[in-house]
């Protein structure tokens, strides 16, 4: 349609009937927007934009391939990072990019982490020591990648989602620091061993690994803070 105002035809049935796809169930309002004042001065100006948008499709295209270059001999590493959740193939690069793949540099996946500085800061006061989200400054380029990949995540029916969607109801830095952490966690197992490969816990692991015992002392303790004497007795 552009490129038809460009080249001089302003009627606005012949316009519209050049769309595309969905764009085909929309006619009448195409017809009634393309309805205006259009001069060879604005054909100028379209075309104008159009080359740049053009030229930057074609760098675009241009960095891709470099990009390609430059991943070919980690593709095998790429795969299987693609494989976590929220993680596909250009923030796989991305990690790739910034961390490399010879993990022999850290010994364990905290030091992982802790280079990457994505892990929750402490703070301390009088005596008392409290977590929070922040994770202090470190590579720009590898943090982005991993907060994109968490929330990513908080969509999937997946064990990394249903920790993003739990620790999300007390902040969505914290979810996204903690799930970025568990991201890089796995990132750190996949790139140390060529034969491992990623398998999801299960959205519902959290849930099943409680230790009933645990979960109900913590129910009397909280009732008993309240005042409450407690005894229970194991449902008939």
């Amino acid at each position: 349609m552009m490129d038809a105002l460009i080249a001089g035809q302003h009627d606005p049935k012949i316009l519209a009937q050049k769309a595309r796809s969905r764009m085909r169930t929309k006619i009448d309002r195409l017809e009634e927007a393309l309805n205006g004042h259009f001069d060879d001065h604005h054909g100028f100006l379209l075309a104008r934009m159009l080359n740049r948008i053009d030229t930057l499709d074609a760098d675009i295209a241009a960095v891709d391939e470099q990009i390609e270059v430059h991943l070919a001999p980690f593709m095998a590493e790429a795969a299987r990072l693609d494989e976590i959740p929220g993680v596909g193939a250009v923030i796989a690069a991305t990690i790739i990019a910034e961390v490399g793949v010879d993990m022999s540099r850290f010994p364990t996946a905290g030091h992982l982490c802790s280079w990457a500085k994505f892990s929750p800061g402490i703070n301390s006061s009088a005596g008392k020591t409290t977590g929070n989200s922040s994770s202090g400054h470190g590579n720009a380029y590898l943090a982005g990648a991993l907060g994109e990949a968490a929330v990513v995540t908080r969509k999937t029916d997946t064990f990394l989602g249903a920790r993003y969607r739990r620790l999300a109801k007390r902040g969505k830095k914290r979810a996204i620091v903690a799930v970025g952490r568990s991201i890089l966690v796995v990132v750190w197992h996949l790139l140390s061993d060529e034969q491992a490969t990623f398998r999801d816990l299960g959205s519902d692991h959290y849930t099943r690994r409680i230790n009933p015992e645990t979960k109900k002392r913590n129910h009397i303790r909280g009732l008993e803070a309240l005042g409450y004497n407690v005894a229970c007795t194991p449902a008939a």
